[in-house]
């Protein structure tokens, strides 16, 4: 079956990792309505794609988002209320509610420029690579607006409440090297070699079971806002549902090879497919 084509985006296959490269260089891929919508479809397509394993999401050119097309997104659907409505509904379906609960393992490259409504869909993928050279801004404050949709949200449970607060407020700039290190990104890699290191996250990814990464990332979310004794309860019921949804776990093949066949050491091997 040949991959659907879009006016927006762009879909690139290396093998079991499936990239979507959001594709306005022109404008920082800035999000107009129209991506959004390209976005809507392509993730509900690539949820049941039996080639994607492990998706990856960027930007062509020099920015991997610069936030939403102010022009195309708000200027331009002034006079249009059902169209805007029609706009922000997609909007934040595929960046916050179809990516943040993406069956498979997403990683966000931030190759360039991240900024305002991009840190919604960079929060959403579950991991997330930097260029050292990235720049991430929240500018809102600079132009008399918040960041707005659920960016301030995002930001509040990324980042720890000091690092919200500063860069949300001041409309400071920051690199890939500082998003690191306020935990913004999981790792930042000098540009020539990004491409590389998220590959390599994403070849980390497809050695473990498809089963365990999906059910874990799921806990990992859900157990965030919870009690104590609810996540203990939770996650109980997340391991049963898990052994009944996949044989190899119901049927020990993990424990086995660790208890039984000696074949994995915490540490030094990965769980295998």
């Amino acid at each position: 079956m040949t991959d659907k084509t879009y006016e927006n985006i762009k879909i690139e296959r290396e093998g079991e990792v499936t990239w979507i490269v959001l594709n306005r260089p022109e404008k920082r891929n800035a999000m107009s309505p129209a991506l959004h919508y390209d976005m809507e479809d392509a993730l509900s397509w690539l949820a049941t794609d039996a080639q994607t394993r492990v998706l990856i999401l960027t930007g062509a050119g020099q920015a991997f988002c610069a936030g939403q097309d102010l022009k195309a997104y708000f200027r331009e659907n002034e006079n249009a209320p059902i169209e805007r409505r029609r706009a922000g509904l997609a909007s934040h379906h595929w960046r916050w509610e179809m990516l943040s609960t993406f069956p498979k393992p997403t990683i966000a490259m931030v190759n360039g420029y991240c900024f305002g409504g991009g840190f919604t869909q960079l929060c959403a993928c579950d991991f997330a690579v930097a260029s050292e050279d990235a720049i991430f801004g929240l500018s809102e404050v600079n132009w008399g607006i918040i960041p707005g949709g659920v960016v301030a949200w995002n930001v509040a449970k990324m980042l720890m409440p000091r690092h919200a607060m500063y860069y949300a407020t001041t409309g400071k700039t920051f690199n890939g090297r500082r998003a690191e290190q306020i935990g913004l990104v999981n790792i930042a890699v000098p540009q020539e070699l990004l491409r590389q290191e998220t590959l390599a996250l994403a070849a980390d990814l497809l050695n473990i079971n498809s089963g365990v990464l999906r059910y874990t990332k799921e806990a990992i979310r859900a157990v965030t806002d919870m009690t104590v004794e609810q996540a203990r309860d939770y996650l109980a019921v997340k391991q049963e549902a898990l052994a009944k949804a996949d044989k190899e776990i119901g049927d020990k093949v993990g424990l086995k090879k660790f208890l039984d066949d000696k074949s994995y050491r915490p540490g030094l091997g990965p769980y295998s497919k």
